[in-house]
């Protein structure tokens, strides 16, 4: 997947602000690096100890759950299916509708950039299935392969 940093397919935090409904403390996405429309995205999740989920997990040994991880690459495919369907600020929200063959490979600590590198597998009306990778400096920590819907959102 490309890497490329710079041009038209670089979002800093306001534009995937105006991609995803997500907010603080949930929002995993801190910059997309690139974005071909239609096929792949690279965004990053920039680890903080400030995160709320360290206090926890685990106290002296911080480690970001792989769920989370998950749920980073998840966000970054939200916005590679919502800027793809030119659906931003439209209200329309992406559902995730099952996650298959997650793997976690290694831990991510405070300090880290989160590289998450996303791409659609297969597309259908509302229906999408995702893989992606998340990498600290090269290195796998997560994989997984997801579907979502987009949709409308709960009355």
């Amino acid at each position: 997947m490309s890497t490329d940093s710079g041009g038209d397919t670089a979002y800093d935090i306001h534009k995937i602000l105006k991609a995803l409904p997500h907010r603080y403390p949930l929002l995993l996405v801190d910059r997309v690096k690139s974005i071909e429309l239609g096929e792949r995205i690279h965004a990053v999740k920039a680890v903080s100890f400030n995160e709320e989920f360290f206090q926890g997990h685990f106290p002296g040994a911080p480690i970001m759950p792989g769920v989370l991880q998950v749920e980073a690459m998840a966000q970054a495919a939200a916005i590679l299916g919502i800027e793809t369907l030119e659906l931003a600020g439209t209200g329309k929200l992406v559902f995730f509708m099952g996650i298959e063959n997650a793997k976690f490979r290694a831990p991510v600590t405070p300090g880290c950039l989160l590289d998450m590198e996303v791409e659609f597998v297969q597309k259908r009306s509302r229906v999408y299935k995702f893989k992606g990778k998340a990498s600290v400096e090269g290195k796998v920590t997560c994989q997984a392969e997801f579907t979502a819907m987009i949709a409308d959102p709960p009355a």
